[in-house]
């Protein structure tokens, strides 16, 4: 999914690296044995816009969502999300598979796992203070319907017992949970993966039609349907991430760029985008889905579907990830001084979207109350990102700290 770039593949962080450029490709890149290895800006710009976008959608009724990349096509911030963790899980662990104790390996990622499970109860669990206390301190009952929260009230001892199991989710809490599935699969991803990513795909994507034509799902416990983010189809974006980290972690690419594939994909972004906002193309291309729809084809080819990721949806992704990924101005933006504050976001991935998601729904119940104003919405989301560059740069700068502290030489 990229042009031949001689500056070798970087990595770092939760979202996943370098996934607009050299994506998916076994070949090679030219002249890579000389290149320098270090951060790729345009990995930590492009993490940081899809945390700044995720956080705005978090604080649903203002002005400012119409302006994240859902409006303008059929995918959303949390396609780019799973696919860049893939692409992390690959670039961090697929040397350990390759070369080192397999036990160890996989203890590394499950590790990982770990750290996101608790990372996920903990902001769970502050959430439902925010919105108890609203409604106990502020009159603010109607705060206890929204995001799911209704059968901890109802359900008290059930819904305590599914939230630790992952089976209960709040609203807006459901993208961690899928991540740390993903990852306690990654092991035999990455066993498979290293080996034969051809069939790895290819099991990938039969997974992603038996989830879709069987309605294949996690449970939900203690009310009924399935995860949010169905992981039997939500895995085919992750485990194609996970082979173009592989890939880039050996200096290699997993599909090569090709002019053809190029200008495919960028006609089909240019389509969506003129679907989404020309109401007539849009309606013609909901009646043509329709007709493939009575004729046979099932949901997740004909629809919009996003809890088992259907087809539109998948495709776009794709699409805007390869264009993005072969646009060389992306490498001149990325390292430009306008791109500083995502860059800086997108280093502590992690921590920037755990606290990210605990402003916005903070955020969500200052709004409770309000009417839509522009004004109030721009000063709390302006007031939201600037706490999340805040705490990007403490973390930023005390790793720096500590990583300048173990070089130094000791004194005496």
């Amino acid at each position: 999914m990229s042009l031949p770039d001689t500056t070798a593949y970087r990595s770092a962080g939760l979202l996943g690296p370098n996934w607009m450029r050299a994506i998916w490709s076994t070949e090679t890149t030219r002249n890579n044995s000389a290149a320098p290895v270090g951060r790729d800006a345009r990995l930590d710009m492009f993490r940081g816009i899809a945390l700044v976008m995720i956080f705005i959608n978090h604080v649903p009724g203002t002005i400012y969502e119409t302006f994240t990349n859902r409006n303008f096509g059929f995918s959303d911030a949390a396609e780019a999300f799973v696919f860049m963790s893939g692409m992390a899980a690959g670039l961090a662990y697929s040397n350990g598979f390759r070369t080192g104790n397999l036990w160890l390996a996989v203890a590394k990622v499950w590790a990982r796992a770990r750290q996101l499970y608790f990372v996920h109860i903990t902001i769970t669990m502050l959430c439902l203070a925010m919105f108890s206390a609203a409604a106990l301190w502020f009159d603010l009952p109607e705060v206890m319907h929204k995001n799911n929260i209704t059968p901890i009230y109802g359900q008290p001892l059930s819904t305590l017992i599914g939230i630790p199991l992952l089976s209960h989710q709040l609203g807006y809490l459901n993208i961690l949970p899928l991540y740390t599935v993903l990852l306690l699969a990654t092991p035999l991803f990455l066993l498979v993966g290293l080996r034969r990513p051809w069939l790895m795909l290819v099991l990938s994507v039969a997974l992603w039609v038996v989830a879709g034509q069987f309605r294949l799902n996690l449970p939900n416990f203690p009310t009924s349907g399935g995860w949010f983010f169905n992981p039997f189809s939500w895995q085919i974006l992750f485990v194609i991430g996970l082979l173009s980290g592989v890939a880039m972690k050996a200096r290699k690419r997993f599909i090569p760029y090709h002019p053809l594939l190029f200008g495919l994909a960028a006609a089909f972004v240019v389509f969506v985008l003129l679907w989404v906002k020309v109401p007539q193309l849009g309606e013609a291309g909901r009646g043509v889905l329709t007709l493939i729809a009575d004729a046979g084809a099932p949901f997740y080819i004909t629809w919009f579907d996003k809890t088992f990721l259907a087809l539109p949806r998948l495709l776009h992704a794709l699409a805007l990830f390869y264009v993005l990924g072969n646009l060389p101005i992306m490498r001149t933006l990325a390292a430009s001084p306008a791109a500083a504050p995502f860059r800086l976001l997108g280093r502590q991935g992690l921590a920037v979207f755990a606290t990210g998601t605990v402003i916005s729904l903070f955020l969500q119940v200052v709004k409770t109350p309000r009417q839509p104003d522009p004004l109030f919405d721009g000063l709390i989301l302006g007031g939201g990102i600037l706490a999340l560059l805040a705490l990007a740069w403490v973390l930023t700068r005390t790793a720096e700290l500590r990583s300048a502290a173990r070089t130094a030489p000791s004194r005496a």
